[in-house]
């Protein structure tokens, strides 16, 4: 079906949102008729830690940007990069946040973290911590299923946070789950190289007192959305949309409407007293 609307020329224009592959594939069929896309892709969020951010705020800001909808978001703030002279103090409290969340039935009002979408997806995710594990990768917390018997054979996959080197797959490739891989930094320009080292450009996250630096991080950051001293959240007045492998186009705001419109010039000449091009005419 979805190749019968991409190629059909009764149809001026086509919005996909999933993986980047599939989009890819929409963008070429949709060349044969010039047909005008818009791709909401998959992204792989940077989510960087300045020396002076506000800890307390920066720890559950990454938590609810990871593990809210258990990681299954395509802006999750899945890469954490911080500044090494904070990271141990960070990571204690964020691992134990991260231990404390309370997985179970999404029915349940007292859960803080449901299951995948799937037995297959849960594989899926417990894949990359495998090839975590082989790449290197220090697993910090998580990295299987839980062992509460009351959770046995649901889609259910621990917080996970993976140590390892930022060129390392699980850190380039979106894994789509409870999954965050953690790198450390010392100059701002490695913080910015470690965040622009991946193909995805959609959602990213700076926590820092001192705005001046934020908003140039900002402007130097490959995303569509970036959340200074908060991270994952959305207005319908505000554009969403990202860049490189997680698509182009925007969703919402005024650039939206801009994406399902036309711009026309229409000229009206109202003055009979023009001089003609051809006088003797």
């Amino acid at each position: 079906a979805g190749q019968r609307i991409v190629e059909h020329p009764g149809i001026a224009k086509v919005s996909f949102t999933g993986s980047s592959a599939v989009g890819k594939g929409v963008a070429r069929q949709a060349a044969d008729t010039l047909k005008q896309v818009h791709l909401e892709l998959g992204g792989k969020g940077a989510n960087i830690v300045f020396a002076d951010a506000n800890l307390i705020a920066a720890v559950n800001g990454t938590a609810f940007g990871i593990f809210h909808n258990q990681g299954q978001a395509c802006i999750a703030a899945s890469r954490l990069i911080i500044h090494e002279s904070v990271a141990e103090e960070f990571l204690q409290r964020f691992m134990t946040l991260a231990r404390s969340i309370k997985l179970g039935d999404p029915k349940d009002p007292t859960t803080e973290m449901g299951p995948l979408t799937s037995i297959m997806h849960r594989d899926r995710v417990l894949s990359y911590i495998d090839i975590a594990v082989q790449e290197g990768g220090e697993i910090l917390t998580g990295g299987k299923a839980p062992s509460d018997p009351s959770l046995a054979g649901g889609c259910y996959v621990e917080p996970t946070v993976v140590r390892v080197d930022p060129a390392a797959r699980v850190a380039c490739e979106e894994v789509f789950g409870p999954f965050m891989t953690v790198h450390t930094f010392s100059t701002d320009e490695e913080a910015l190289a470690i965040a622009n080292s991946v193909d995805y450009g959609l959602g990213g996250g700076l926590w820092t007192k001192d705005l001046t630096r934020a908003h140039k991080a900002a402007r130097e950051l490959h995303a569509g959305m970036v959340w200074i001293n908060s991270y994952k959240r959305v207005n319908p007045g505000s554009p969403f949309g990202g860049m490189g492998s997680s698509g182009y186009g925007r969703e919402m705001g005024f650039e939206a409407m801009r994406e399902y419109s036309e711009s026309k010039a229409v000229w009206v000449n109202i003055d009979a007293a023009l001089p003609a091009f051809y006088p003797r005419g």
